[in-house]
């Protein structure tokens, strides 16, 4: 076994269980080896948690990219609806629970959660810059306005408020739903 081969296995066991199932055991356990093997091939449970969620956060990158389909999108609204289209969808949803557990624990001032969260918002801003629409004045102030605006929709969306989410998008003008 290597790292590359067991990320695939511990990131199904978190996405199916949470972060706070994550402790050596359990994860060696989803992987069919030994906690030592773990650290022997991460070196602590820090960095395994680190790689864990960098291959995590690949995995819902490409998925999201698969989202967007092959062109880019014409204008600021069609990039938000393809993503908060992507972000509804049921095969993203265990991402979803996955990062709002590490918000909470950032929140909550959990170890390690924060510098977790604050990595993967900085890839996905990279990313978003990406999908913005060719000749965007803005791409860089547009991305963080979007990931702005999809966060707090898919928040709302979570808490029982997706109709809100979609007037106040309407609202913006930034929504085509």
């Amino acid at each position: 076994m290597s790292k590359e081969t067991l990320l695939p296995m511990l990131a199904a066991h978190v996405l199916e269980h949470g972060l706070g199932n994550a402790s050596l055991r359990p994860l060696a356990k989803a992987a069919g080896t030994s906690d030592r093997m773990l650290i022997y091939h991460f070196g602590n449970k820090q960095t395994l948690i680190a790689d864990l969620l960098g291959y995590i956060a690949k995995v819902y990158s490409a998925s999201l990219d698969a989202g967007m389909g092959k062109e880019q999108a014409k204008t600021r609204q069609e990039c938000v609806a393809r993503i908060l289209a992507q972000g509804r969808d049921p095969a993203m949803q265990p991402f979803q629970v996955l990062w709002w557990e590490i918000v909470a624990g950032s929140a909550r001032g959990v170890s390690g959660y924060k510098e977790a969260a604050q990595a993967i918002m900085t890839e996905l801003l990279g990313w978003l810059e990406g999908q913005m629409p060719d000749g965007d004045p803005d791409p860089v102030g547009g991305a963080r306005y979007l990931l702005t605006l999809i966060e707090g929709s898919l928040m709302l969306g979570v808490v029982g408020h997706a109709r809100t989410a979609r007037e106040g998008l309407l609202a913006s003008d930034l929504s085509s739903n």
